[in-house]
């Protein structure tokens, strides 16, 4: 199978023609307000740091959840935020009706399964209690990594949108809770899915995952995570500026990685890809609420 970068190579990486150098001969304009979940995360100042060496001011609103960015965003009180994959966007659309779209690629990420009690997914008993995402996104996500460990079957081999109900066959009892609410539930669970935002809480990193699913699958394009704007807004120079700066700065980029517990796959995927696949997946959400 090609690796997941060759993949995206071909898809088109995002040009650089005029150059990181125009920005810095204009200037300063009102604050561009970004919503982040996590934006303690070192990387961040960083980026800010570099963003405003440009010429451009801005301001990062920092999110306890993931249901609030995308509001913020679409009522007008962010310009961008950077917090979700594609999947969660388009779903986002279908169910609130709003018409956000991508503006530029970050990276994907493994989705996680971890445990404070047991060394691997072997060790997790017969009826052992595992918690995952209750979000739509998520939340099928998280099953399909389960049953790559081997600790359930789902129907049909299982697929993006699968619920509790797609379980044909498992070792352990499912719990679903807010995402939030995950790495605190680890004391009470054999083990967890928790999404990368919120490992650092748990004292967890990345490396610490017994399972996770691989980011280099081509059908994980979905899951690709980025900055998302308002529809019409994919256009606007200064935010596209604020994408090129995000991913061509090398500190930023090399702090996102080291964040990860160096399991992020960092991504220059052109936009217009990226929202190809936000329509495409948008209909795939839609043809599975009928």
């Amino acid at each position: 199978m090609a690796s997941f970068k060759k993949l995206f190579a071909a898809a088109g990486v995002l040009a650089l023609a005029a150059g990181l150098a125009a920005c810095s001969g204009e200037s300063k304009s009102e604050t561009v307000r970004i919503g982040v979940v996590g934006a303690s995360d070192e990387y961040w100042t960083t980026f800010e740091e570099a963003v405003e060496a440009e010429g451009i001011d801005v301001e990062l609103v920092d999110f306890g959840e993931y249901s609030l960015p995308n509001p913020a965003l679409a009522d007008g009180e962010l310009d961008i935020n950077q917090f979700q994959h594609i999947f969660y966007l388009a779903n986002h659309n279908v169910q609130s009706g709003d018409d956000l779209t991508t503006l530029g690629s970050t990276a994907i990420y493994p989705l996680g399964l971890y445990s404070t009690k047991h060394d691997s997914v072997a060790d997790i008993p017969e009826g052992g209690k595992v918690a995952i995402p209750n979000d739509p996104v998520n939340r099928g996500r998280g099953l399909l990594v389960l049953q790559s460990a081997g600790l359930l079957k789902l129907k049909d081999g299982g697929h993006p949108f699968a619920t509790t109900e797609d379980i044909e066959t498992t070792k352990v009892e499912i719990t679903e809770l807010d995402a939030a609410q995950l790495a605190p539930a680890l004391a009470d669970v054999d083990a967890a899915i928790i999404n990368n935002d919120f490992l650092g809480n748990a004292g967890l990193t990345a490396g610490d995952a017994i399972a996770q699913d691989d980011p280099n699958d081509p059908a994980a394009f979905p899951y690709v995570n980025v900055f998302a704007v308002k529809k019409g807004d994919e256009n606007n120079e200064t935010y596209k500026k604020i994408v090129e700066i995000y991913q061509n700065t090398k500190a930023v980029q090399d702090g996102v990685v080291e964040n990860s517990g160096g399991t992020a796959v960092l991504l220059k995927i052109d936009n217009k890809e990226l929202q190809d696949s936000l329509a495409k997946t948008e209909e795939a959400v839609r043809n599975n609420s009928k």
